[in-house]
């Protein structure tokens, strides 16, 4: 396979899309662009190098299989390259969590009362099946109400707090005023609480 001589000057969406059409250097820029950030993605919810690296590479799978089908806008709003690849991962990740709580639930004693210490001592050091469950439930509550928000809110809030980005670095992503952004972010917090408030995942 050649590299492509310019492939490191193109941005990452004409490399998805590219990737899209087949071209393997392309998938591969992809790969040594966004592998670091996307590892941490995963190890935020997952808290597990090897199993954060299998996600990674179940992800990096699915991006490419699905390269073809990135659109940077849908229904009229931006959507970034970064935050499509982001979403796969945590998609990949929750799979995971939730694969996970369902063999540690499968180890726990059928019998009456376990304590707290025996709970621990099954998945040691990893959290207990309870921990994981309720991990794993509040994740989806949280991506449940950042699919309620707009466009705006739920983007900007995306790259602040899913890439780390400051809120200057979210206005140029965005190539929106500054002012608008942090307004976005405020509004967006303030909805996503009250989303998660009325599930009673927040108090």
């Amino acid at each position: 396979m050649k590299p492509d001589p310019d492939a490191d000057s193109r941005s990452l969406e004409a490399l998805i899309a590219a990737a899209g059409r087949g071209d393997h250097a392309c998938f591969a820029e992809v790969y040594e662009r966004t592998q670091l950030h996307l590892f941490g993605v995963a190890i935020r919810i997952l808290g597990q190098g090897q199993a954060a690296e299998d996600v990674l590479q179940e992800a990096y799978v699915s991006i490419w299989k699905n390269a073809s089908g990135y659109r940077s806008e849908v229904n009229g709003q931006t959507l970034q390259a970064m935050t499509w690849l982001i979403a796969i991962v945590r998609n990949k990740a929750l799979d995971a969590l939730r694969a996970r709580t369902r063999r540690r639930e499968s180890e726990l004693p059928e019998s009456g009362d376990v304590d707290e210490d025996e709970v621990q001592a099954l998945g040691n050091p990893a959290p207990s099946a309870m921990q994981l469950l309720e991990q794993a439930s509040q994740a989806l509550h949280i991506e449940a109400c950042m699919n309620t928000l707009d466009g705006s809110h739920r983007q900007s809030l995306a790259l602040a707090y899913y890439q780390g980005l400051s809120h200057s670095e979210v206005a140029a992503q965005m190539g929106a005023p500054l002012g608008s952004v942090k307004a976005w972010i405020r509004r967006g917090l303030e909805k996503l609480k009250g989303c998660l408030a009325a599930q009673g995942v927040v108090a």
